[in-house]
């Protein structure tokens, strides 16, 4: 508890690929199948730090928040179905949530797009604005050790630390064991770790409205108490699913869909559907070749579920090009 300081300014620090990775994971891994909202990570965080700091939460907000992430350039995000919007739409939801944005661009290493240098520039942004005494708690939502000297900086310098934290692990469609673990050097170092996929977890089974608001709201989890009761037979990966016009159906094992291929990958892609995007293989590709398909092909698939109980398109058909780029879908899922 920090008596002398009872409106503590808080700043909120993201790696933008971390918190991406905890999204995916959650939208298309966890049972709750919902991304995370950044303004229900805000009232976390500002709950979170009253708690620890023994103050009443009215006195808590977020006066700080940045968000850091290597990005596409325009003509390669270009090549990628609806990546430049995905892009603007997520740059939409920061902007009306007050979050800064910090953007370098994905260098290319070998032949593969990857990130230089955010985790600098975000050690740079919280150690300046700590400096001027811009903020009493900095909550560092990162993972990797290369954030150990910042976090020793901020003790020396009488920050408080709060580090939301999430560890992981699945296997993908492709087989491939994904990992995702949180440094245990900076753990112990910060003053409130937050293990975010035990609070999740528990707070789920309690249903606490907190933790429920971590999530991107939909329609159904809107909904009145009398829907609610009618729903609790359906598990969590019935059948009943949503037409591309948005309403609820259950539906036809035996039924054939047709859409537009959104990207493409080494061996799979992904096509636009609502609510989530359907992962496809090249296995599963029937009257044609998978290297004949473009972004923005119109094609014809089932829906089936893999393993982890998520919708997967199945017995894909490729009925020509279409042309048009998709107008909506997946606002965070833009690097697949």
């Amino acid at each position: 508890m920090h008596p002398n300081n009872s409106t503590p300014q808080i700043g909120v620090f993201y790696d933008g690929n971390f918190l991406l990775h905890a999204s995916n994971y959650y939208n298309y891994i966890h049972p709750q199948r919902r991304r995370l909202s950044v303004n229900g990570l805000h009232d976390f965080i500002c709950q979170r730090v009253a708690e620890e700091e023994g103050i009443d939460p009215k006195r808590c907000r977020v006066c700080e928040a940045h968000y850091f992430r290597g990005r596409l350039n325009a003509a390669d995000a270009a090549q990628r179905g609806s990546q430049l919007y995905h892009d603007r739409v997520f740059d939409d939801i920061l902007m009306s949530e007050g979050v800064h944005t910090h953007y370098l661009p994905l260098r290319n290493i070998y032949g593969r797009k990857e990130e230089r240098g955010t985790d600098v520039w975000l050690s740079l942004e919280v150690f300046e604005m700590a400096l001027l005494g811009k903020i009493d708690v900095a909550v560092l939502v990162v993972a990797d050790t290369d954030y150990v000297p910042l976090v020793r900086k901020l003790i020396a310098m009488g920050v408080r630390v709060m580090l939301i934290s999430w560890e992981f692990e699945y296997t993908n469609d492709e087989g491939t064991r994904i990992v995702t673990k949180t440094s245990h050097e900076l753990l112990n170092l910060a003053h409130y770790p937050v293990p975010m996929q035990e609070v999740i977890d528990c707070g789920l089974k309690q249903n606490n409205q907190l933790i429920m608001n971590l999530f991107v709201q939909t329609a159904e989890s809107r909904q009145g108490p009398e829907e609610e009761n009618a729903d609790e037979s359906d598990d969590d990966y019935s059948p009943r699913s949503r037409d591309m016009d948005g309403t609820d159906t259950e539906r036809d094992p035996e039924a054939r869909y047709t859409s537009q291929v959104l990207s493409l990958k080494n061996g799979y892609g992904f096509i636009k559907y609502p609510n989530n995007n359907l992962f496809f293989h090249s296995l599963d590709v029937i009257d044609g070749d998978f290297a004949e398909f473009a972004p923005g092909d119109e094609v014809e698939f089932s829906i089936d579920k893999n393993d982890q109980g998520q919708d997967v398109a199945k017995q894909v058909k490729r009925l020509g090009p279409g042309g048009a780029s998709p107008k909506s879908g997946d606002f965070w899922g833009g690097l697949q």
